[in-house]
This record gives C-alpha cells, structure tokens and sequence, in this order.
C-alpha cells in the first residue's frame, strides 16, 4: 500500500457499507452525556488528533459494520477500501469478583448512588466510589490493535470504533460497567440483594449475611409466645408516633421532577453537579 507525504498510508476511497453504524453526530464533538464525554476526552488526551479526526469521519460515514462490548474488552469490524473489513480489538482491565464486591458494597451503602443506578442512571459521583476502591471507571490507557496495514496509533478504523463507543455509552451507560466486568443485570440483581441471573450471586455474600447452615439443615422455627401475641411488645402510643412520621423526601426530588436545563461545565451537565450540594442541605428543623 502507497505511503503518502506525511508518512501515513495513503488509502483509497472506502467501500460504502449498506446497514453500517453511522454515528448520530454529523457535526462537532461526539457523546453528550458526562460519562461518555469523559471517554472522547481520554481519547482526545491520548491520540493523535488528525487520526482522530479521520476515524471520526469513518464513523460518520457508516464505515463502522458491527461491533460489541465485553468484560475487557471491544471488537468490531470496519469496511475500508479493501473487501475484506478490518478486525478491531481494544481492550481494558475488567475487575474480578473481589473488586466487585466491594464496589457493589460502597455503591449500596449509599441510598442515591443504589437509586439512580436501579433508575438507569449515572451519578456522576460513582467515578470517586472507584478510585476510592483502588478500581478507576475510566482507563487511563487503552490496548489497541487492527487487521489493518496501517501502524499508527490509532488508525482510523480503531478511531471510527471508538468514537461510536462513546455515543452507544450516551444511550446506555451501563456498557460502560459492563466493559469493566459486569452487566447490567447483574449489577442490578446484587444492589437490589436478588441471585444474579443464574442462580448465582458473583459479588459474593453481603457482609452480615448469615453463613450456609449445614446441608439439608431445617431451619428451626421461633417459639410462640401468646402472651405477647395478644399483649403486644409496642405501645399504641409507640404505633401512633410510626404512623405520623412521614416519609422524608429526597433532598434533590425538585431537580428530579424540573426539566434539566441545556448547562454544562466542563462537559458536566449542571444538574449532576447541583445533585451533591442539595443532598448536603440539613434537613429543616
């Protein structure tokens, strides 16, 4: 393959591809949501911005055939000007069951955090529960190679991918944990404290959660006390005060139910930011 002036293969024009990803983005940046946005700007830090710039048009373009996310790691298959597409692999750290139980802990131990994520939704400040935990959400390198004749870092096929990575991150950010090495539903099934789907709880065992007894052990049943069946151990005055006690609710609910507005800083939407200042507001009274 010819070599062009700047030292880059000089590549002809790419085969169109029928039913390619195209990337929603025509114009500007690519991703919208922080997390995603947090991805382009690692990939921007890292690589060369005119190879950027030419897998950004590829994916553009549709040149993208397919690709998939896994535990550690992406592939994909990218047309370029050859019949054969070009075979994309890139590849990261996915935490083991350890590390995941402990970010499964911290995450359920904080009721907003455990809220949004059962919501669908990515707080911003689950990046601090995982540099917390020794285990960064975002890599601060990436493993990288193509079919491609091209030796650059990285080419525009691996470019084009990643950049249709960040806009599949926009809509759902659980591929983002699931890169890392664990799905959504089995996120999910351990905060809610369910069997991950089949039968099996990854994360290990939650701590205070009583051990196996022995095999084929029956559970012993509580002795019946009438006298406290028909007495009673709690007050009616202690009942009354339960019932009155409302529900507190959440501090942040009026950013839940307005719409957010079009703000960002630094590629933060405003509302993730104002979400910890108003949780931080004591309660009145």
């Amino acid at each position: 393959m010819p070599v062009g002036p700047d030292g880059w293969f000089a590549a002809g024009r790419p085969i169109k591809v029928d039913g390619g990803i195209r990337a929603r983005g025509q114009r500007g940046s690519l991703g919208a949501q922080w997390w995603s946005r947090r991805f382009v700007d690692l990939l921007e830090s890292l690589c060369d911005g005119g190879r950027l710039a030419r897998g950004r048009a590829y994916a553009r373009q549709g040149q993208v055939r397919d690709f998939t996310v896994g535990p550690g790691l992406v592939e994909g298959r990218v047309q370029g000007s050859r019949p054969q597409p070009y075979h994309v692999a890139i590849r990261i750290e996915a935490y083991g069951d350890r590390v995941w139980a402990a970010l499964r802990d911290a995450l359920a131990a904080r009721a907003g955090y455990r809220a949004a994520l059962l919501a669908g939704e990515m707080p911003h400040e689950i990046v601090d529960v995982f540099a917390a935990a020794g285990a960064p959400l975002f890599p601060d390198a990436l493993e990288m190679a193509c079919s491609c004749p091209d030796p650059g870092w990285p080419c525009k096929h691996l470019s084009a991918v990643l950049y249709l990575l960040a806009e599949a991150f926009d809509d759902d950010p659980f591929l983002v944990l699931a890169w890392r090495g664990r799905d959504r539903d089995t996120l999910l099934a351990a905060l809610r404290g369910e069997p991950a789907p089949g039968g099996t709880d990854p994360a290990g065992p939650h701590p205070g959660d009583p051990g196996p007894g022995p095999a084929g052990a029956a559970v012993p049943e509580p002795p019946v006390d009438v006298d406290a069946f028909y007495g009673g151990p709690v007050s009616v005055a202690r009942l009354r005060e339960r019932v009155t006690v409302a529900s507190a609710a959440p501090p942040e609910l009026l950013l839940r139910v307005l719409e957010a507005p079009p703000v960002r800083v630094r590629h933060i939407p405003l509302v993730d930011i104002l979400r910890p200042a108003y949780r931080a507001i004591p309660p009145p009274g």
